[in-house]
């Protein structure tokens, strides 16, 4: 019986060995993004979320704020110091509705700053009412990295 159950456990957990691979990510390849895209006039927050959402007065044209920061990681082992927020001058920004309708581009001021101002049919909405909601995207470039900040601009 031990000659037998011996090979038996061998096979078993070779079985198991190869079994265990690691399997690449079938949905999204995730890329660090180069820059942080901090969306002015979030709630506070949710500036920073995964799609923070602008709410605005639909009387009035669209302003959408972005700053655009790179973070700088020298320090990040040091307790007293941490990580500092550097802000991204010059950079173009292209605001595309989320289909890719360009609604258009501008470049980050000195303090990493970058404004667009749109009326609401650039956005989609040709009659704001309250609850109307366009969803965009913040895109560029930075040190040869391409990057896209999801958000949402959303009629008071």
């Amino acid at each position: 019986m031990k000659k037998f159950l011996t090979p038996l456990v061998f096979l078993i957990a070779l079985g198991f060995i190869t079994a265990c691979q690691k399997a690449e990510d079938p949905f999204v390849p995730r890329v660090v993004s180069p820059v942080l895209v901090q969306v002015m006039g979030a709630p506070y927050q949710t500036d920073f979320a995964t799609e923070p959402t602008v709410m605005l007065d639909g009387t009035k044209g669209a302003t959408l704020t972005a700053r655009i920061l790179e973070l700088d990681k020298t320090n990040i082992l040091d307790y007293t110091k941490g990580i500092d927020s550097i802000p991204v001058v010059n950079l173009p920004v292209k605001l595309t509705l989320r289909n890719g309708t360009p609604i258009g581009e501008a470049t980050s001021d000195s303090k990493g700053v970058v404004t667009f101002t749109a009326t609401w049919a650039q956005l989609g909405i040709s009659a704001p009412t309250s609850g109307n909601r366009a969803s965009i995207n913040w895109i560029g470039e930075y040190k040869g990295q391409a990057f896209t900040r999801l958000s949402a601009v959303q009629v008071k």
